[in-house]
């Protein structure tokens, strides 16, 4: 039985996870528990969320490279406005939703190249966050708190929130005719055009759409947290776009997994913890990420060379 293309994206990331999940049970037995897992896959919400967000922005053909800045800015507005004056706070996130919105507006009407646009936008956020909040410190909302230290039965909040989401965004991406817009202005923008779609409000609501998961991880980030500080969340940038690609998606083409990213985003996450428990410095924990990264991409251009010659014969 010949497998379909995305059954094949998504044939490495879940056997990456896998394998890891089975490394840190036999490094670490008492991890196979509620309260093991709980702290194995607790921070891999905020991330997952990050890394949907990146890939609406890939959809588009584009890269955020503001996006740890950005999480980090929405986390310190949540643990100060957020919490001490809900109605600013949450008018503060519209507009850096709406901010979002017109970046994706610009950089299209001005044909402008998105990783410099973002990278700039990159210090905006930065400068932002620390304007609010020189010092770490603030206070979750104590209703994002209540939310993200729920102990639902059989499984920990953080997996089955990270398979909500993956649902969600698979049914709101793949299913919708949103997300065939989307993935056709990666995919065939001429054909979009032709059609009678506008390019510009496709890529307006891609962009207002990925900073509205942005907020979500962010005020995720910070109920787990119970604090913020400018500096929060500048990894996400990265573990958002190897979650990406690690789940099946690709840099141009429109050609995503939502499920897939979000098992990239939980193999991220889970690697940081198999990492710990081989006793690992943190210095170079990063670099050993990278080398997981790139072994995974490796045996996905495997698959895909297999595929082809199977198509070929």
């Amino acid at each position: 039985m010949k497998l379909s293309t995305d059954t094949l994206r998504l044939i490495v990331p879940v056997v990456s996870l896998l394998v890891l999940l089975a490394g840190v049970f036999y490094l670490q037995p008492r991890a196979m528990s509620y309260n093991g897992l709980n702290l194995l896959f607790n921070l891999a919400v905020p991330i997952a969320l990050a890394t949907v967000a990146q890939m609406l922005i890939m959809a588009v053909n584009d890269l955020d490279l503001s996006m740890g800045t950005f999480v980090s800015f929405v986390a310190c507005v949540a643990a100060t406005y957020l919490h001490d004056t809900p109605l600013l706070g949450a008018l503060i996130l519209l507009a850096a939703i709406a901010v979002y919105a017109a970046l994706g507006v610009i950089i299209y009407l001005r044909d402008l190249p998105s990783i410099v646009v973002t990278l700039g936008m990159s210090f905006v956020w930065a400068g932002l966050a620390v304007l609010i909040l020189p010092a770490p410190g603030g206070t979750a909302p104590e209703w994002a708190r209540a939310v993200m230290i729920s102990k639902p039965p059989l499984l920990p909040m953080a997996i089955i929130a990270s398979a909500l989401l993956a649902i969600f965004a698979h049914l709101l991406i793949m299913r919708s005719s949103f997300g065939v817009l989307i993935r056709g202005v990666g995919g065939n923008q001429r054909s979009v055009q032709r059609a009678g779609w506008s390019i510009l409000m496709a890529r307006a609501s891609a962009y207002a759409l990925a900073a509205t998961f942005a907020v979500a991880a962010g005020i995720c980030l910070v109920g787990l947290t119970t604090s913020a500080d400018a500096n929060i969340a500048l990894r996400y940038t990265l573990l958002s776009i190897a979650g990406v690609i690690l789940g099946g998606g690709e840099f141009t083409g429109g050609r995503i997994s939502p499920i897939g990213a979000v098992i990239g985003a939980l193999t991220l996450t889970l690697a940081g913890s198999f990492l710990s428990f081989l006793r690992i410095s943190p210095d170079w924990q990063i670099g050993a990420q990278g080398a997981i990264l790139i072994i995974v991409l490796a045996l996905r251009l495997l698959l895909n060379r297999l595929e082809s010659k199977g198509g070929a014969a």
